[in-house]
């Protein structure tokens, strides 16, 4: 057979969902082409919607197409199966030291693509061909490039080793084992691989999962680190700032007191001084009434004594000083005592009941009856809505359309990304949960992120006001700051969002029959937040469910 002269892109003939080469090869109305697995799963996601899209230029369809293989490309997705290798350009098909040479080859040598352990040999694509093409070589028995194919080579008897002797444990050739190997127990090679395969397998099941259980309980203890380090930091922050306000106010009330001391002090010696005053006028008056009466009392002629009798004027009514309550130094005793009664007080609380506040703050959630408890309903806010954004389900859902709404301008709306905020703002302990279909991403905000231009600033996730778990159709991304964070974790419709404002913790789960977090963030929340949603394709929606 002439050699072949085309060479073949692998890259051309790999399925855009899948990334594989294409498994029974599709072309759909709009001229790109899928395995038709990957074609029909991506189509079964949108049935819910009755409209079907192309996954690599969007185009939609009214009915779902019908799906007849592509019989050329089949053969050229075969062809390049069988050929691949082949495929890599001139300048990268010689051997380097680390490749596997053609042992055919004269001169510069070229990779190896296959080794036979029949001949035993490795050959280049092109010395390979005669084992496709002649019935005698298909049966031989192909493998990847084979570097010491003479260590597979019985030194005595120059066979390959296909038998297993299972009493020495060693691998054999078919003479050995009617020699020095006659009468034990033996089996091919491929049946003892296939043992030894499925203990090999079993034991590395056991290490992977060994190792994800180790790492997850890494990555738990880090964070549990991360989040005593974080709360402790806050602890102390929170509580200076707690026993700063104390004291002021300890102080305030202090001057308080002296104010109100000060202040009754002038109001009482006033009114002694103005009780003084009345006195004082009082004696002088009745000194004036008593030199009137002596001068009248001496008066030798009687006559002129009757006569200036009716004249002199009656007392006024005597302020006596009986009716004075002299309390010296027991003004402000009923103060002094309401003070020190206060101070008594205070010093209880910090001296029996100091004990008390490690039990004031409680332990996270673990199970999802726990976060139960911290249900918070969540509707989403008209006002916000992106023009795209069409609500339903008394404003609990979102979904992602291709015409614009007919919003009214408003200085709250996202103009230009395909967002929405929540209409209640979140603190304390809250847990909510999700049901999308599609790509979506479940954030919180501050409600000061901007609201138009599609820039960092104003998308979920890509700024230092919001954080963000973008969820695709196989995996999820967390985005903070425009940081990504790949997210591993079981894949799933429902999302739980745990929130502990004050303590700083924000939590994202998978949520079918079991809860699996997959993502924890410790930090310092400055405002309240609000819960969003970003739709990155049409059809996409997300569901702010109603829990009990």
């Amino acid at each position: 057979m002439a050699r072949r002269e085309v060479q073949l892109n692998r890259a051309k003939f790999s399925c855009t969902i899948c990334l594989e080469l294409l498994t029974d090869p599709v072309t759909i109305p709009c001229g790109h082409t899928y395995c038709m697995k990957c074609i029909k799963t991506h189509w079964d996601g949108e049935d819910h919607r009755r409209i079907y899209s192309c996954p690599e230029c969007r185009k939609e369809f009214s009915l779902k197409p019908f799906l007849k293989p592509n019989v050329m490309l089949s053969a050229l997705v075969k062809d390049l199966k069988k050929t691949g290798p082949q495929a890599a350009g001139a300048d990268h098909c010689y051997a380097g030291p680390e490749d596997v040479p053609c042992d055919v080859c004269t001169g510069r040598e070229r990779k190896a693509v296959k080794s036979c352990l029949l001949c035993p040999a490795s050959y280049c694509g092109d010395h390979l061909q005669p084992h496709y093409d002649a019935p005698q070589l298909k049966k031989h028995k192909l493998v990847d490039p084979f570097k010491n194919l003479q260590e597979i080579v019985c030194s005595r008897h120059d066979e390959v080793m296909k038998i297993f002797c299972r009493t020495d444990q060693q691998c054999i050739c078919y003479l050995c084992s009617m020699d020095e190997h006659k009468g034990h127990e033996t089996v091919p090679t491929a049946a003892e691989r296939t043992e030894k395969q499925k203990e090999l397998q079993e034991r590395r099941q056991q290490i992977q999962r060994r190792i994800q259980e180790q790492e997850k309980d890494v990555k738990l203890l880090q964070q549990e680190v991360e989040a005593i380090n974080g709360s402790a930091d806050k602890a102390m922050k929170d509580n200076e700032k707690i026993f700063t306000d104390l004291i002021r106010v300890l102080l305030t009330r202090s001057s308080d007191v002296k104010q109100q001391i000060r202040s009754q002090q002038e109001t009482e010696v006033s009114r002694v001084k103005e009780l003084q005053k009345k006195l004082e006028q009082e004696i002088t008056e009745l000194k004036r009434k008593d030199a009137e009466l002596e001068k009248l009392s001496i008066t030798e002629d009687h006559t002129q004594f009757l006569q200036n009798y009716p004249s002199l004027s009656a007392l006024s009514e005597s302020t006596h000083s009986s009716s004075i309550n002299i309390r010296p130094l027991r003004y402000f005793e009923d103060v002094t005592a309401a003070v020190s009664k206060l101070t008594c007080r205070l010093e209880h609380i910090l001296r029996d009941r100091w004990t008390n506040i490690s039990l004031l703050s409680e332990p996270e959630p673990k199970t999802r009856a726990d976060f139960l408890k911290y249900i918070r309903e969540i509707t989403l806010n008209p006002k916000t809505a992106n023009g795209f954004l069409s609500l339903s389900e008394r404003n609990k859902k979102v979904i992602l359309l291709n015409q614009k709404q007919s919003y009214p301008d408003h200085q709250d709306r996202f103009n230009d990304c395909h967002q929405i905020l929540s209409r209640e703002s979140l603190t304390g302990r809250c847990y909510w949960e999700v049901e999308r279909r599609g790509v979506v991403s479940i954030a919180v905000s501050y409600k000061n992120i901007k609201r138009s231009g599609n820039s960092d600033e104003s998308l979920f996730g890509y700024n230092k006001k919001s954080w963000t778990l973008s969820c695709d159709i196989k995996s999820y991304i967390f985005h903070h700051k425009n940081i990504q964070t790949p997210v591993s974790g079981p894949v799933s419709s429902r999302i739980g969002v745990y929130l502990d404002h004050g303590a700083g913790i924000l939590c994202f789960y998978s949520v079918s029959e079991t809860m699996t977090l997959l993502h924890r963030v410790q930090t310092t929340f400055t405002q309240p937040l609000y819960a969003g949603i970003r739709s990155s394709f049409k059809g996409s929606s997300a569901e702010f469910l109603k829990l009990k």
